[in-house]
């Protein structure tokens, strides 16, 4: 009876801990991406202009991770386009970064950690990925032992985007200045 019970309780406390790591393996992915992502390495490449202000961009992110790669590559299109901008490709005009001061990012360090929060953060209200983030054949590069360069296409809604940092007093309106 008192093993019958010893073995009962060791199984519910088995359970309650499966149930505790379980999300901190998940979040320790999480975290992993962050930092790199942290390091904002990664390159754009206009490919189209959409429809009603959406851009769509190719971003190259670096991983150890496919997958993970492919996560940040949202991210990191919506800080291409506040930051650095996109690149003329001579099919597609360029464009010049949302943001027009140098220092916005850590004048605002508080603001763009919330915004680019992995879980729920405010970017992901303006980018998709575009043919659910399936990566092309030459896209996934092998550049060492353990790390990819992987190409992923996005959809970027732009003039959304510059809305919401200008209601939130982080760039100015286009109106402004002139």
């Amino acid at each position: 009876m008192k093993i019958k019970k010893s073995i009962k309780t060791s199984s519910m406390l088995l359970l309650v801990l499966i149930g505790f790591i379980q999300p901190i393996k998940a979040q320790k992915g999480t975290n992993k991406a962050d930092k790199q992502t942290i390091a904002w390495r990664y390159e754009l490449e206009s490919v189209a202009t959409g429809i009603q202000g959406t851009d769509q961009v190719k971003v190259w992110s670096y991983s150890k991770n496919v997958e993970t790669a492919t996560e940040q590559a949202k991210k990191n299109a919506v800080h291409g386009i506040i930051f650095k901008g996109l690149p003329n490709n001579g099919r597609v005009k360029g464009q010049k970064p949302l943001a027009r001061n140098a220092n916005l990012n850590e004048e605002n360090e508080e603001f763009f950690e919330e915004f680019f929060e992995s879980d729920g953060g405010d970017y992901m209200k303006f980018v998709t990925l575009v043919n659910h983030g399936q990566i092309a054949p030459g896209d996934r590069i092998k550049i060492s032992k353990k790390e990819y360069k992987i190409g992923v296409v996005v959809s970027v809604n732009t003039a959304e985007l510059r809305k919401y940092l200008e209601s939130n007093g982080i760039i100015k309106g286009l109106s402004n200045g002139f």
